[in-house]
C-alpha cells in the first residue's frame, strides 16, 4: 500500500533508471497531492491511501490552529447529521414506495408525473403555511372590528334596474351552495370576510401582511421551480445531441445485487426494461432524422405550416367560446336559468380542453408525421390552448367586472362594475372556487364514470371492437396539463380566496391515489417513453408558464384596480397597493423614506439595468465558455482512445519488444479505471519532470517502493507521455 513506501528503512537498492524515473514521478504525484486543496474524501483512492495523504497533508510536527480544531468535528457533526436527515427523509417520505413501484413498473416518465404532483402538495402546503402565520393568526389575535351594515353608494345610476347582488335568485341547497361557494361567503375562504382597524392603531398591519403573503407565495413558488427546472436539465443539453449512453453500460452495471425480495426484483427488471427500451427508441428517432433528405424537410416545413394554421383557427375558436360564456354568464344573473349559467363557464373550459387535444391528434395523424414530432407537436399546441383559455377566462372577468375596455356609469364613479358587484373580489373568488371544484369532480368522474366501466367491458367481452376499443391509454402530458391548470387557478386566487391553497391541496392528495388506482387497474402504459429528466424539465416549464400567467392580472389588480367600497381591508384605498406609502409615512424615519422613495424612482431603475445587463453578458460568456472546454475535452478523450488502440497494435506487432509484465511501464501497470490520458480529479493538470528531485518530498524522507506494490500506482499517464 501507500503507506508501506514511507516506512521502509535502511539504504535503497540500486535501482535501474525505470525505476528512478518512476519514483520521481510517484514523488511529484505526493507532491501534488501534499498541495492541492481538493477535499481527501473527493479522491479516487482507497480508505488507507486516503489517511495516508491526509497525514502527509498534516505532518507530526505542525501543529493545528485552534479554528481548524474546533471545526473539525463540528464539520463532521453536520455531515452525519445530515446524512440523518436523509435517512429520516427516505423514511418518511410521502408516497415514497408507491413512487417505486410505478417507476419500476411503467417506467420513469410515468413516475415523474406523480413526483411532480408530490412537488405540487409541497407547495401548496407552503403557500398556506406562510398565510397561516401572517395573516389568520395575526388576524385572529387582534380581534377584527365587526362588519357593519352594507355601504349604500349615492348617485350611482346604473342604465338597467338589475336586483341588488343579495336579491339575485338563489337556489338555497346546502350542497348546490357548497359546491358554488356560496356558504362561505361570510367565512376565511374569500376576501370580503378580512376585517382591520385603522393602521395607526396597531403595530401590526394586516393590510400589509395580506398584500405581500400572495406575492412572497409567488415568488418563492418562482425559485422552487426554478431549482427543479435546473436539476432537471436534459442530459442531451449540457452534452450535446451526438451523446448517447452506451447501452452495454446499462446492460451489465444496472442492476442491484442487494435485492433479496422476488417483488423487487420483478419491478427492478421492469425498469431496466423500460430504460432499455427508451434508449432504442431514442436512438431510432435520431437515426430516422438524419435519414431525411433536404427535399424531404421542405415538405415537412410546408406540411408543418399547414397544420399549424388551421390548428391556429381552432385555437381562436376555442378561446372565443371561452369568452362569450363567462360573458354571458355573468351579464345574465337575473335570469331563470341562473343555476345551469353557475358553472356554464368551467364546462366550456373543459369541453375545449377535452375535445381540443382530440381535434389536433387527428389533424397531425392525418399528415402521417414520425411518432415523436407526432406527439411532440400535439402537447406543445395543448399547452397553448390550456394556457390560452385560462387567460381568456381572466380577460373576460377584468371586462365584466372591472370594465376593462368598456365604458359604463359605474366604473367611471368607483372604477369597476357597482351596479352588479357590490364585492366584486368575492365574485372573482367565486368563478376561481367553481373551476378548482369542477376540475376535481372532473377528475373523479373520468376515473370512475369512464375508465372503470371502459376495463370492465374489455376484461368481460372479446372481440375485434372491444380488441380495438382497449383499456384507456395513461397519457402523461394531458394529466399534467389538467393539474398544471388547477394550480395555476389557484395561483390566480391567492388574493381573492386565501384558503384555495388549502382546497386544492386536498384535491391533490385524493388526486394522487385516484390517478395511482387508474393506472393500476384501469389503464395501460402508453407505447410512447419519456425521459424523466426531459419530462421533468417540461413539466416545470409548463408550471413556469402557469406562474406567469396568473402574475401578470394578480399585479394589475394590486396596483391599478379599486377595491370594493363594501367589504373586504382596503374599502378606504384607491387601490390595494396603497397601503404601503401609507405605512412607509407612519412607520419608518425620514432617511429610509428617501431611500425607499429613490429605490423605486427611474434614477436607480437604469444602473440596476446597466448591472442586470453585465451580469448577463458575464453568465452567457462563462456558458460558451464551459461549452467550449466540454467539445476540447470531448475531443481529447476520443484523441486518447485512439492513442491507446496504437499501443494495442503495437503490442501485437512488437511483442519482443514489449516490457515485461511487472515492469513499471507495462500497460498492465498504469490504472485504466480513472480518466486515462486525464489528471485525477483536483489535480492541477499534467505537471512536466524536473530534473532534481523535490525538496519537500524525497526518496529518502519517504523511503522506496517495496517489491509487493508497483511504483507507478498512483501515476497517471499524461498526454505528453503518450
Amino acid at each position: 500500500m501507500f503507506r508501506q513506501w514511507s516506512v521502509q528503512s535502511g539504504p535503497a537498492p540500486r535501482r535501474p533508471e525505470s525505476q528512478a524515473a518512476s519514483e520521481e514521478l510517484w514523488e511529484q504525484e505526493v507532491e501534488r497531492l501534499c498541495a492541492s486543496r481538493t477535499p481527501v474524501r473527493m479522491l479516487p483512492y482507497a480508505m488507507a491511501d486516503k489517511r495516508f495523504i491526509r497525514e502527509l497533508r498534516e505532518p507530526e510536527g505542525v501543529k493545528t490552529t485552534f479554528w481548524q480544531r474546533w471545526h473539525r468535528p463540528r464539520r463532521v457533526a453536520r455531515q452525519h447529521l445530515r446524512e440523518a436527515e436523509q435517512r429520516l427523509a427516505r423514511g418518511f417520505g410521502l408516497w415514497e414506495g408507491a413512487l417505486y413501484e410505478i417507476g419500476g413498473l411503467f417506467g420513469t416518465g410515468i413516475q415523474s408525473y406523480f413526483t411532480f404532483l408530490r412537488f405540487l402538495l409541497l407547495l401548496n402546503l407552503l403557500t398556506m403555511l406562510l398565510t397561516a402565520c401572517f395573516v389568520l393568526l395575526p388576524l385572529v389575535w387582534l380581534r377584527p372590528p365587526e362588519l357593519g351594515p352594507a355601504l349604500k353608494l349615492t348617485g350611482l345610476q346604473c342604465s338597467s334596474s338589475p336586483l341588488p347582488q343579495s336579491d339575485i335568485p338563489r337556489f338555497h341547497n346546502p350542497l348546490w351552495n357548497i359546491l358554488t361557494g356560496r356558504a362561505f361567503n361570510n367565512t376565511y375562504l374569500f376576501y370580503g370576510a378580512y376585517r382591520a382597524g385603522p393602521e395607526s392603531s396597531s403595530e401590526y398591519s394586516i393590510r400589509l401582511a395580506y398584500l405581500l403573503s400572495p406575492m412572497v407565495c409567488l415568488l418563492l413558488c418562482f425559485c422552487g421551480i426554478l431549482q427543479r427546472m435546473a436539476e432537471g436539465l436534459p442530459q442531451q443539453t449540457l452534452l450535446g445531441q451526438r451523446y448517447r449512453t452506451p447501452l452495454s453500460a446499462k446492460v451489465f452495471s444496472s442492476w442491484d445485487f442487494c435485492i433479496r425480495v422476488w417483488e423487487a426484483a420483478t419491478i427492478k427488471k421492469h425498469e431496466i426494461s423500460n430504460e432499455l427500451k427508451m434508449e432504442l427508441e431514442e436512438g431510432r428517432r435520431v437515426e430516422l432524422a438524419q435519414q431525411q433528405t433536404r427535399a424531404q424537410k421542405a415538405c415537412r416545413l410546408l406540411t408543418y405550416l399547414r397544420t399549424n394554421i388551421l390548428i391556429v383557427l381552432l385555437v381562436v375558436g376555442a378561446i372565443s367560446a371561452i369568452f362569450w360564456a363567462t360573458k354571458y354568464s355573468q351579464d345574465n344573473k337575473e335570469e331563470s336559468l341562473f343555476l345551469v349559467l353557475q358553472y356554464l363557464p368551467p364546462g366550456v373550459i373543459s369541453l375545449v380542453n377535452f375535445l381540443g387535444p382530440q381535434l389536433f391528434t387527428v389533424l397531425i395523424q392525418l399528415e402521417n408525421y414520425p411518432p415523436g414530432t407526432e406527439v411532440n407537436l400535439t402537447l406543445i399546441w395543448c399547452v397553448v390552448l390550456k394556457l390560452a383559455s385560462l387567460g381568456m377566462f381572466s380577460f373576460s372577468l377584468g371586462q365584466t367586472v372591472l370594465c376593462i375596455g368598456r365604458n359604463k356609469t359605474s366604473c367611471e364613479s368607483y372604477g369597476y362594475n357597482a351596479c352588479d358587484y357590490q364585492c366584486w373580489e368575492n365574485s372573482v373568488g367565486e368563478e376561481l372556487y367553481k373551476l378548482i371544484i369542477f376540475n376535481f369532480l372532473l377528475t373523479v368522474a373520468f376515473a370512475f364514470l369512464v375508465s372503470l366501466p371502459r376495463r370492465l367491458l374489455v376484461e368481460r367481452f372479446s372481440g375485434w371492437f372491444w380488441t380495438w376499443l382497449d383499456r384507456e391509454e395513461f397519457l402523461v402530458p394531458k394529466n399534467v396539463l389538467d393539474i398544471v391548470a388547477a394550480q395555476t387557478v389557484t395561483w390566480m386566487g391567492l388574493f381573492y380566496c386565501p384558503l384555495l391553497p388549502l382546497l386544492n391541496s386536498v384535491f391533490l392528495f385524493l388526486t394522487f391515489y385516484i390517478k395511482k388506482y387508474t393506472l393500476l387497474r384501469n389503464s395501460r402504459a402508453s407505447p410512447r417513453r419519456f425521459r424523466a429528466s426531459s419530462s421533468t424539465f417540461f413539466f416545470h416549464l409548463v408550471l413556469l408558464l402557469g406562474l406567469l400567467l396568473a402574475a401578470v392580472p394578480l399585479a394589475y389588480v394590486i396596483s391599478s384596480t379599486h377595491s370594493s367600497w363594501d367589504c373586504g381591508l382596503f374599502t378606504n384605498y384607491s387601490a390595494p397597493w396603497q397601503v404601503v406609502p401609507e405605512l412607509v409615512a407612519l412607520q419608518l424615519p425620514l432617511p429610509s423614506q428617501r431611500a425607499l422613495r429613490y429605490l423605486s424612482s427611474h434614477a436607480f431603475s437604469f444602473p440596476l439595468l446597466i448591472l442586470l445587463s453585465i451580469v448577463l453578458t458575464v453568465c452567457i460568456s462563462q456558458s460558451r465558455a464551459n461549452a467550449r472546454a466540454i467539445q476540447g475535452l470531448r475531443k481529447q478523450l476520443v484523441w486518447v482512445q485512439e492513442k491507446w488502440h496504437l499501443v494495442d497494435d503495437l503490442s501485437r506487432l512488437l511483442p519482443e519488444l514489449s516490457p515485461e509484465p511487472g515492469s513499471p511501464h507495462s500497460r498492465a501497470s498504469r490504472p485504466r479505471s480513472f480518466c486515462p490520458g486525464f489528471p485525477c480529479p483536483g489535480s492541477p493538470g499534467p505537471r512536466t519532470p524536473r530534473l532534481a528531485p523535490s525538496n519537500r518530498l524525497s526518496s529518502s524522507s519517504l523511503g522506496a517502493p517495496s517489491a509487493s506494490v508497483p511504483a507507478s500506482r498512483f501515476h497517471f499517464p499524461s498526454r505528453t507521455e503518450l
